[in-house]
């Protein structure tokens, strides 16, 4: 019986026959359907997600017509972080400008976190500065809300990953409620020397790591940003597919974020004033390329049809129905792209 080549959610390579990547395909989106109690896919659409997965050739394609823009987040990774090429963040930025043809760039520091930027943000409002008197492409400046970095050794306020298992909920609570208040105040402080340098946007990256407060965070910054700074776009990443109760109390817009899935993240994100919205939806590495990916562009679309402003899918390690490895093979790279393009109906990557 003839079998295609394609992968698990680890990147090993594995071979199926068609009927068992028809039957993965069914039950991906019959997964995600049901936790998020959205529509499932059409028949047709499941059709094509399995004519794109078993496509000939190592690389396949969407038409010239369908092709969307690319933004990144931790844009300084390939050289600058990983001491591959030894040059500046402004001058990396200009190869990913006029070598690389990228959309946009995210200057970001090697410690991808607002606190530990505030002490040193006029150094970085300089390297903001740098960037756009030399690039066309949009910058942005981008880092996590991060707020375990706010629990203690290293911050004030007690660690609620500890509290929470020993009973100690309302403690839990009010430390989350005490760090949000800080991490805001961070990401506000860095936003004001951003826009001041001339930053076409702030990318909040990575929103909801630590649960629904540091999701809150996020929607407050990104208000509070948006309307001080009407010009500067706001990218709101978010961290995963529900967002995670750790206080489990919290509301925005009178909706309880605690378990939200990334077509009500969009709503809310939506509504505070972002300019972009990336959905996060991570891999599963039991499960094949062909059940992950279609789980994914089963929420995705139900985002991209719920919400207005885009839609541009976080896709790379883990994320996005793409292997958890750290080089990304090319060939679910780009079958994961053309899922998302054609079927979940995204505006970029």
């Amino acid at each position: 019986m003839d079998k295609y080549k394609t992968r698990m959610g680890d990147g090993s390579i594995c071979y199926q026959t068609a009927q068992e990547i028809r039957e993965d395909i069914e039950s991906g989106v019959a997964y995600a359907a049901k936790k998020a109690k959205i529509e499932p896919l059409t028949k047709e659409e499941q059709d094509r997600i399995f004519e794109i997965i078993t496509a000939p050739g190592y690389i396949t394609s969407v038409d010239v017509e369908k092709l969307v823009v690319s933004t990144t987040d931790c844009g300084a990774a390939p050289f600058c972080r990983e001491g591959a090429i030894p040059v500046k963040r402004s001058v990396e930025a200009l190869i990913h400008e006029r070598a690389f043809c990228s959309d946009s760039y995210d200057l970001g520091f090697t410690e991808y976190t607002y606190k530990a930027i505030k002490p040193i943000v006029r150094y970085e409002a300089q390297e903001m500065r740098n960037a756009q008197q030399q690039n066309v492409m949009p910058i942005l400046y981008g880092a996590m809300p991060n707020m375990g970095f706010y629990t203690q050794p290293d911050g004030m306020f007690e660690n609620w990953s500890e509290l929470i298992p020993a009973g100690e909920i309302d403690r839990a609570r009010a430390a989350q409620e005490g760090a949000m208040e800080n991490c805001i105040k961070d990401i506000l402080a860095v936003a004001d020397e951003m826009a001041a340098a001339g930053a076409d946007g702030i990318n909040l990256d990575t929103c909801g790591a630590s649960g629904d407060t540091d999701f809150l965070a996020s929607l407050r910054a990104t208000e509070e940003i948006s309307q001080k700074y009407p010009n500067m776009g706001i990218m709101f990443g978010a961290a995963g597919e529900f967002v995670l109760g750790m206080h489990g109390k919290l509301t925005y817009d009178g909706k309880r974020i605690a378990g939200m899935w990334p077509h009500q993240q969009g709503e809310v994100v939506q509504k505070a004033g972002a300019a972009i919205y990336g959905p996060a939806m991570n891999t599963n590495c039991n499960e094949s390329f062909a059940w992950n990916i279609s789980r994914v562009t089963t929420w995705v679309k139900k985002t991209t049809e719920t919400i207005d402003i885009p839609v541009h899918v976080n896709c790379g390690m883990g994320v996005g129905g793409i292997c958890m490895t750290e080089m990304l093979p090319v060939d679910v790279v780009c079958r994961a792209d053309m899922c998302l393009i054609e079927i979940g109906k995204i505006d970029g990557l």
